[in-house]
């Protein structure tokens, strides 16, 4: 696309083609990266039938959900630059001879951008867990990663051939047929391959700058990280005991917790739990914000406590927590995981009693699951027919 000399004269000469090819496929990357880690935290919360999860390696989902805010956050400098090189295109008047086409080019252009910012801003919040909007956040966040990522794939048809002819030109070569002005003395404003290294070295710095949320030898450089392994006992929470209004349920002296299974019930005071024999677990808490912590925890075996009550019969398993507000209040346990040996009722967390905001007086903590998924202050424990 030409542009007028009056504005082409006004364009940095690193406003092009080549920059915005460049910057634009590692978008694709990106946004490739976070619609899947994306995808695979969506079905882990919200099971179809046919989807499994596994309860081994540990850290699977604490490097999944953590690559996906970091890269996420990697992006913003990344998509900055990309618009920055690129957004003067947009007052250009369309030529007579490509008027529609190059008007749906740039409808296409918009849902992509509307999209990916959409997504980029929604999921900083959420890190920060600041939600300043009336829908609820993961449904909608993750409709729109299809919008997004479709719109990437749409875009990526459309300029393949501009792509690849940019990436095959040296990164300064000039490009006066794509709008850039006819270099005729000495060069104007900063070079392109310096704003490409500076949007490379700005992703690497934001990324850094949250990635300890979830790499602990990183907490120090992590200036952004909204959660960098604070918190009683050494690890974060989301979710205090009073938020969630359980404080004198699970102090009660007359708490008990209930187990169905097999056709059977039982109830068990925090003293029957800590009477039946105990094991440890090294398992992380990773939460959908991107945030992990290693855990050292101890107390029950999960398939030992329904072995007491009664025959398991191998379906899944259904925890429900004292508490009675939010949207969290149960979860729900494949075959895969009650069985693991590493799933726990944990009453202890770094050999102390589980503080009240971790959920005591026992809470669940099994291998590989996000964080909302691993239920505090339990009330019942439940196998599903």
């Amino acid at each position: 696309m030409l542009l007028p000399q009056s504005l082409s004269r006004r364009l940095s000469p690193a406003r092009s083609t080549a920059v915005a090819a460049r910057t634009g496929v590692a978008l694709g990357v990106g946004i490739t990266i976070l619609f899947a880690t994306g995808l695979i935290s969506h079905l882990i919360q919200h099971p179809p039938d046919w989807f499994r999860w596994p309860a081994h390696p540990v850290w699977l989902y604490r490097v999944t959900q953590g690559t996906h805010v970091t890269v996420g956050v990697m992006m913003i400098p990344v998509l900055l630059v990309k618009l920055w090189s690129v957004y003067m295109r947009f007052f250009i008047k369309p030529s007579l001879r490509h008027g529609l086409a190059e008007l749906l080019e740039r409808l296409s252009v918009a849902v992509l951008i509307g999209a990916v910012l959409f997504q980029i801003v929604t999921g900083l919040f959420n890190t920060a867990q600041f939600y300043p909007w009336k829908f609820f956040f993961t449904t909608t966040h993750h409709a729109m990663a299809y919008v997004a990522f479709g719109a990437v794939v749409v875009h990526l048809a459309v300029k393949l051939p501009v792509v690849r002819q940019a990436l095959s030109r040296p990164v300064d070569d000039p490009e006066p047929d794509a709008g850039s002005a006819p270099e005729s003395g000495p060069r104007r404003g900063i070079s392109r391959r310096t704003v490409l290294v500076a949007a490379g070295l700005g992703a690497v710095v934001a990324g850094v700058a949250v990635a300890g949320q979830s790499i602990p030898f990183l907490r120090w450089a992590s200036l952004l990280a909204p959660r960098s392994g604070h918190g009683p006992q050494g690890v974060p929470i989301n979710r205090t005991a009073a938020a969630a209004a359980v404080t004198d349920t699970a102090r009660s002296p007359q708490y008990a917790l209930t187990v169905k299974v097999g056709g059977r019930e039982r109830a068990f005071s925090r003293a029957d739990l800590e009477a039946m024999p105990q094991h440890d677990s090294a398992l992380p808490i990773a939460c959908v914000e991107g945030w992990s912590a290693q855990g050292h925890w101890s107390g029950v075996r999960l398939r030992e406590l329904l072995a007491a009550v009664g025959e398991y019969r191998g379906g899944d398993v259904r925890f429900t927590s004292l508490e009675t507000t939010g949207i969290y209040g149960s979860s729900v346990l494949p075959h895969t995981h009650v069985v693991d040996a590493s799933t726990l009722i944990a009453l202890r967390l770094h050999g102390e009693d589980l503080a009240l905001d971790h959920g005591y007086p026992c809470r669940l903590i099994a291998p590989n699951r996000p964080g909302v998924l691993q239920t505090k202050w339990l009330k019942s424990i439940e196998e599903l027919s």
